[in-house]
């Protein structure tokens, strides 16, 4: 039965022993737990946040709500790792306790200031009536996991925006720190707005001015907005809610887009010849995605495989929500590439074997694949012997790649379509796909395409079967060094 509301806000010492113990159990029942991915055990992951470095090592937290598939009180759980592949939970959870943040720690980031880690993020908090009210906080995180709020609001919500005003991403840029926050402006159009710290004081902000970057303001909402910078260029990462499909033909319930500028211009809050609007992932699922500067300059990205008001097959067991894997940002051409940090080879059991129609596999691996030119290729993921499975289609004569799950295990959000494709530059493509349980992310042409996805198996759909075309390459059994289930 779903959560009622009263259930879904419940302040955690309330849930007893004997509770948390069923939601555990059922979870431990799922068949389709990742390997390799950040998953939690149970309850619900969204957003990724405060992706950052700090004390030598890489910082990664996750919206998180324990009880069950349902969005409520939401804390931040910290991951920890050293080569941006293998993340482990810290034990540090960050949970709403105070009247800033009464019903739930919503989405933000994070920086060092100092020997402190300082997370930026929004307070979510509801009236007897039910009416929301937002800020802007902070938190201050010690190299031992101690952490202490900000006793203050860090940004008030303006009085041009509604209560949806949230996710702010704090980077640096030029000797300044900066922040842009994702709003709902009083008309009900999506907009970002851009504030500057005076004096490098996380404490104190100044409000520049709303981010002009050619807003098409067919949104109705903008979230999750990420300002990174590659090679100088800036890129703008944002989520527009309800943009009109005229401006981009998109899919999913929501879409995660992105533009490319030549520059910023800081005191005017202005893009400099912003591109056009392009998708960020072609796939059924990249939501949320988080972005920033490392210490050596390399953007990386990471994204929620999972999207809004949408239910999932392991909804009954308790549990709902992955994060991709980790990738760098580069931009080729004029083009934008993602692709998985190169610790991910790390993940290879051995030198890899010829690819070849497989009546089984762990669902647990990584194919590179080469798909000549002038051919009609289509190969089946997640594949059982009565030829259903995951289809990828490559026609590379005529630049088209389709991503087919219609026949690929638990049906789900069927309502937004079972077919996903994008078109690409016609000849020979390269293929870099990991699998793991039930995500699969695909490269094309190492990282110029992504496709990002859920697929649910039935038992019996493990194969991976080749049905026409030119396609050759390694498949390569991958190792997290964790046990599955």
């Amino acid at each position: 039965m779903p959560l009622t509301t009263e259930q879904r806000y419940k302040p955690y010492e309330d849930w007893t022993e004997e509770e948390i113990k069923k939601i555990k159990e059922n979870a431990a029942k799922s068949p389709w737990h990742t390997h390799f991915h950040i998953e939690p055990p149970y309850g619900l992951l969204n957003d990724p946040n405060g992706f950052s470095f700090f004390k030598g090592k890489w910082q990664l937290f996750y919206q998180y709500f324990p009880f069950g598939a349902a969005h409520g009180l939401k804390s931040w759980v910290q991951t920890e790792s050293t080569d941006l592949v293998h993340f482990e939970e810290t034990g540090t959870v960050l949970t709403p306790n105070t009247p800033l943040d009464s019903h739930g720690m919503y989405s933000g980031s994070a920086m060092q200031f100092g020997d402190k880690l300082f997370i930026f993020y929004t307070g979510n908090v509801r009236d007897e009536n039910w009416m929301r009210q937002t800020y802007q906080n902070g938190v201050l995180l010690d190299s031992d996991g101690n952490w202490e709020k900000v006793p203050q609001t860090l940004i008030a919500q303006p009085e041009d925006v509604t209560d949806h005003f949230r996710d702010p991403q704090i980077f640096f840029h030029e000797g300044e720190y900066y922040t842009i926050i994702g709003a709902q402006d009083i008309q009900k159009k999506g907009i970002v707005k851009l504030y500057k710290a005076q004096n490098s004081d996380y404490c104190n902000w100044t409000f520049v001015g709303d981010l002009d970057f050619q807003n098409d303001l067919t949104s109705y909402m903008i979230e999750c907005p990420n300002l990174v910078f590659v090679d100088k260029q800036p890129v703008l990462l944002y989520c527009p809610q309800g943009m009109d499909k005229t401006i981009y033909p998109y899919d999913n319930i929501y879409p995660n887009m992105y533009k490319i500028a030549d520059s910023f211009d800081t005191e005017n809050a202005a893009l400099i010849n912003p591109s056009e609007i392009h998708n960020l992932d072609y796939g059924f699922e990249a939501y949320a995605t988080q972005g920033f500067n490392a210490p050596d300059g390399r953007a990386l990205t990471v994204s929620w495989l999972g999207l809004p008001d949408i239910s999932y097959p392991t909804d009954r067991f308790d549990y709902q929500g992955v994060l991709s894997l980790v990738k760098e940002l580069t931009i080729k051409d004029g083009k934008l590439y993602q692709y998985p940090v190169e610790a991910i080879t790390s993940l290879r059991k051995d030198q890899g074997s010829p690819l070849t129609d497989k009546s089984k596999t762990n669902n647990i691996y990584e194919l590179e694949l080469d798909i000549a030119a002038d051919t009609q290729a289509e190969f089946l993921l997640f594949s059982d012997e009565d030829g259903h499975g995951l289809k990828i289609l490559a026609d590379t004569q005529n630049g088209l790649i389709t991503v087919d799950r219609s026949q690929a295990g638990e049906q789900y959000a069927i309502e937004f379509g079972q077919t996903r494709s994008c078109t690409i530059e016609p000849g020979a493509l390269k293929f870099n796909i990991f699998i793991d349980r039930s995500v699969f992310e695909i490269f094309i042409n190492k990282g110029e395409k992504v496709f990002s996805g859920r697929v649910f198996p039935h038992e019996t759909q493990s194969g991976i079967t080749i049905k026409s075309g030119s396609i050759s390459g390694t498949y390569y059994e991958l190792d997290y060094g964790r046990k599955t289930n």
